[in-house]
């Protein structure tokens, strides 16, 4: 088997390939960010296996995540990281990713959950899977796309486009464009009334 891991921190890349190569002996390739990890695809053809850290430089959010599925052509692609909202979890799968791994995870756990995803499996820790399905926007939010759904829901929480940028993966710039639309789609002068927009509504 060969593996390509995608990680921007040296100790951590190092560390998790090092204890693949050593439990399971397949070949593991680590490199950087994903215009790395592309161009490893485009020069070696697709890895039975890609991990892609989440918040690595180049990812974009989910639109890194994507990029690499098509040019998998079928092999899957997993998401490794420290900490990942469980509606970007869902927001995963549906975008293609074969597997969620919290960098928390014991090394054994990971291992299995490699093997599990070689085999053809999807895997997500078994409290992202067995998660009951977040409520739905409210009829009175029904223009929201998705990502503007999640972002809202970060501005409930009382997360600062600083805050929201770093948990989501995305550019701050990118959360401004998404709380101004959001904004204008609820008809709230601010992000503070359009969380009291939306609470009324039962978002949550």
């Amino acid at each position: 088997m060969h593996i390509l891991l995608a990680d921007d921190h040296e100790l951590v890349r190092d560390s998790i390939a090092g204890f693949i190569r050593r439990m399971t002996g397949f070949l593991v390739d680590a490199v950087r960010d994903l215009p790395s990890a592309l161009e490893a695809v485009a020069v070696n053809g697709a890895f039975d296996l890609v991990l892609l850290d989440y918040q690595m430089p180049g990812m974009s959010g989910l639109t890194g995540l994507s990029e690499m599925v098509a040019r998998q052509q079928g092999k899957p692609v997993a998401i490794i990281s420290g900490n990942m909202p469980t509606s970007f979890v869902e927001e995963a799968f549906q975008s293609g990713a074969a597997g969620y791994l919290p960098k928390t995870m014991t090394t054994n756990a990971m291992i299995q959950s490699l093997r599990l995803i070689l085999a053809g499996e999807k895997y997500a820790p078994p409290n992202f899977i067995m998660h009951p399905q977040r409520t739905p926007p409210s009829p009175a939010l029904p223009t929201l796309s998705q990502r503007e759904t999640v972002v809202l829901r970060q501005v409930c929480l009382g997360l600062t486009n600083i805050e929201i940028a770093k948990t989501l993966g995305l550019h701050e710039t990118t959360v401004k464009v998404h709380v101004k639309s959001i904004c204008t789609k609820v008809d709230a002068r601010n992000r503070t009334q359009a969380t009291v927009i939306a609470r009324d509504a039962g978002f949550r």
